[in-house]
């Protein structure tokens, strides 16, 4: 079956209430641990099916957000989801409060009862218009963004397509390329604002509900965060600045040197040579075929990985008026099958799509027969390690995608990982101020976010008055779809170093560390994760500077006529 075949139909609250009341009795009044494990099961398949028409309906309506009819069945599920989550909610106590809890621990694993929680501090009854609300906000945040209509070049584009100016050789294509972006946002400040004012106040209304002090405990929780606080994750943000920024400031010095640019502006950072960034050679279908040589000489797993995503059409990544913006995996349980969505836009970044969405698409197909619905992925910053990893697992075969220009797409993507991070924990560090004090006016949240920018950025450089005073952020899905889930990426990016560094030393081994960790899915937390393929924590100091000399040290050590 193909995915254009995957029946979609709308759930109905009513009869899976029914189901979840009578597995909650059933908990109740079992007498045995067998007869709770039985009702577990039973249960799951109700909810499996909710989240594979959920998860079917986000992705057709991503596809083309102007479908009127999955536009109605998105809006359905904003408004019932918080419904079904007290559902889950009253199950979560059920099993917690087990008179069978140390049999269900052993059956299932801790992992479980530690998400589940977790998962308790997210969720009171009355919170559920508050939930309403922020689905709806966050709705209508994705529709602005893909009602991106922007003239350039004679084209009208959507915010992905114009993704190749940005990285254009010529100077004056890249700075009027991020006026045109910037104009968009500009024009729509004051929806942007409101989108997240709106949000930011119902989140802390949401905390303050569920008795904390703020969102942050909240957002936290419902990332499945069950091994490390906002505290370690400060402490990692310290070694960032201290490790990685001087790093990150080393190679954009080096680059505008190669450049010959001498007053390098943020129109100028994405772009890594003078003879223009690599890009892939052959239209979409051919980019596929060539990924499906690659996984197949890779493994054999992620042979037959990848003949199933292309063979029942599990892919839709050209970009096309109408479309939302970005790209992400997600899985269909009923049907046990991933799905990887894109906007290919004619960059390298559509390779990175071919690896990086493949990572998390191979680990949940991996881990897929789980008889555990929170096992089928490890919690975000896990699943980062995933994508992350693969990424570099590909390096051998990035010819098949650049030819001779390999080597500058290998350099320029390592180069990538670094200045990332920076950024990335930069967007962390804002959320976190912003949901500690969620009283900022838009323009303070403005100020702040160029702050962060400069301690974080410092040589990043706005010609465009817009984006100078604090608005990029405008661009950041995450910001506003899912809070503090940004620092997952520089964390797994961390734990990809390590994997890339293996791989140099021993393929063999480093292959088979990563496919445990596929194999493993969520049954572990992060940092058990961590422990159990020998990969050093991110939280503990010195791992960040230990990486970063060794990259160091490969990017100096690089070929420089290849750099041109």
């Amino acid at each position: 079956m193909k995915f254009r075949d995957y029946i979609y139909k709308r759930p109905n609250l009513e009869e899976i209430g029914k189901e979840f009341e009578h597995t909650i009795e059933v908990l109740k009044t079992a007498l045995s641990d067998a007869e709770q494990i039985e009702a577990i099961h039973r249960i799951n398949q109700v909810r499996r099916t909710y989240d594979t028409m959920a998860s079917l309906c986000y992705v057709r309506s991503a596809i083309d957000t102007t479908d009127a009819y999955y536009e109605r069945e998105q809006d359905y599920f904003d408004e019932n989801d918080p419904l079904y989550s007290s559902y889950e909610h009253r199950l979560g106590i059920e099993l917690l409060n087990s008179k069978f809890r140390s049999e269900l621990d052993k059956h299932f694993g801790h992992q479980l009862f530690a998400l589940l929680e977790a998962k308790q501090k997210t969720f009171k009854p009355e919170i559920i218009d508050d939930l309403k609300e922020e689905n709806r906000l966050v709705t209508e945040y994705r529709k602005l963004t893909a009602s991106a209509k922007i003239e350039f070049n004679g084209k009208i584009n959507n915010l992905s397509q114009m993704g190749p100016y940005l990285i254009d050789t010529n100077r004056q294509v890249r700075r009027d390329a991020e006026k045109a972006i910037a104009d968009f946002f500009k024009i729509n400040e004051n929806k942007f604002d409101d989108i997240y004012d709106r949000l930011v106040k119902v989140r802390d209304k949401i905390g303050r509900k569920l008795g904390f002090a703020n969102f942050i405990e909240v957002g936290y929780a419902r990332l499945g965060r069950t091994d490390y606080t906002k505290y370690e994750v400060e402490s990692y943000r310290m070694q960032v600045e201290r490790d990685l920024v001087p790093l990150s400031e080393e190679i954009i010095t080096a680059k505008m040197k190669r450049l010959g640019i001498d007053d390098p502006k943020s129109y100028d950072l994405g772009i890594d040579f003078k003879s223009g960034n690599p890009t892939p050679y052959g239209c979409p279908s051919e980019l596929v075929n060539s990924a499906q040589k690659m996984y197949h000489e890779l493994s054999s797993e992620t042979g037959e990985f990848i003949d199933f995503m292309i063979n029942r059409e599990l892919l839709d990544l050209e970009a096309k008026a109408g479309k939302s913006g970005g790209g992400f995996c997600t899985y269909f349980f009923d049907y046990k099958s991933p799905f990887i969505f894109s906007n290919f836009n004619g960059t390298s970044g559509d390779v990175d799509v071919l690896t990086h969405e493949a990572g998390h698409a191979f680990q949940v197909y991996t881990s897929r027969n789980s008889q555990v619905l929170e096992y089928l992925w490890p919690t975000y910053e896990a699943c980062e390690v995933h994508s992350m990893s693969m990424e570099f697992f590909a390096w051998p075969w990035m010819e098949l995608f650049f030819k001779d220009d390999a080597d500058r797409y290998r350099y320029q993507h390592l180069a990538g990982t670094v200045t990332f991070i920076p950024y990335g924990v930069l967007i962390d560090e804002y959320q976190h101020r912003v949901y500690e004090e969620p009283n900022l006016s838009p323009d303070e949240r403005k100020k702040v976010f160029r702050e962060l920018e400069k301690k974080y950025m410092p040589y990043k450089v706005y010609e465009n008055e817009f984006f100078d005073k604090g608005t990029f952020w405008f661009r950041q899905s995450h910001v506003f779809a899912t809070p503090f889930y940004y620092i997952d990426y520089t964390l797994a990016q961390v734990c990809a170093h390590q994997f890339w560094l293996l791989d140099r030393k021993n393929h063999q081994d480093a292959w088979s560390r990563y496919y445990h960790l596929c194999s493993l899915g969520g049954s572990m937390s992060f940092i058990a994760l961590c422990n159990a393929i020998g990969l050093k924590n991110p939280f503990v100091a010195g791992t960040v500077q230990a990486i970063t000399a060794a990259i160091k040290s490969h990017l100096d050590g690089f070929d420089p006529s290849k750099l041109v």
